[in-house]
């Protein structure tokens, strides 16, 4: 059933720098081979594409991470990631979902953007899944349906905590809080606390609040492409 399925756009961020403090920064790596390692098991197809296309920079670059390591050693990835796709040249209609990965760059660049936008509204409006996981959820604070409602209006998810951001001195660093915007625009944001899996799931929205969080949003995502549809 899995080769029957359109593929899942994972999306990643290409700004570089966190803000003023000249600090590098990127997409989480975790965040992106983990649910990345779900997908390849269930044989669901994957493009990766990110903001300008090439490249992308990486946070969090750890290769004591088993699954990091050995996605780092594939060719095939290396080469995907290497060459990742420009997002607004992709057509939506392509894809049966879109995973937004994590990472502070994603602060920067995701939330004002409208190949962002268009993604998200044209795979949520034919029926597709919008997932994203920790900072990822960026993607969704100025993404609307085409009646000008924000898609995350009345709807729980999860994302990178406001006490999060705090534990890692970055509040006064990133352009606004993640949580607190999100709730603004009218979503029911779920915590757990500080560090904890947390995936959260709300009809074909499917939300996670950090690293932990990657790998269940993967099997999350999974198992609603393969045994809901």
């Amino acid at each position: 059933m899995a080769s029957t399925i359109k593929p899942i756009l994972c999306v990643v961020t290409s700004h570089p720098i966190r803000g003023d403090s000249g600090e590098p920064t990127g997409f989480a790596m975790v965040e992106l081979t983990h649910p990345l390692e779900v997908f390849e098991a269930a044989g669901i197809p994957v493009e990766v594409a990110s903001i300008r296309g090439g490249h992308p920079p990486i946070d969090f670059f750890d290769l004591s991470d088993p699954v990091n390591d050995r996605f780092w050693k594939d060719k095939k990835f290396r080469s995907a990631l290497a060459d990742s796709l420009i997002l607004k040249d992709l057509d939506p209609s392509r894809y049966s979902a879109v995973f937004f990965a994590g990472g502070h760059g994603t602060m920067w660049d995701f939330a004002d953007s409208e190949a962002v936008q268009k993604v998200i509204r044209e795979i949520w409006e034919t029926g597709g899944i919008v997932s994203a996981v920790c900072h990822g959820p960026a993607a969704l604070v100025n993404a609307t349906l085409s009646d000008g409602s924000y898609l995350v209006a009345g709807k729980r998810l999860a994302a990178f905590t406001d006490e999060e951001e705090a534990e890692v001195n970055y509040t006064k660093v990133v352009p606004y809080l993640l949580a607190t915007t999100l709730k603004q625009r009218g979503a029911l944001h779920q915590p757990a606390p500080n560090w904890s899996e947390n995936v959260v799931t709300d009809g074909r929205l499917i939300t996670g609040q950090n690293p932990a969080s990657a790998h269940g949003v993967g099997q999350a995502l999974v198992y609603q492409l393969t045994t809901k549809r």
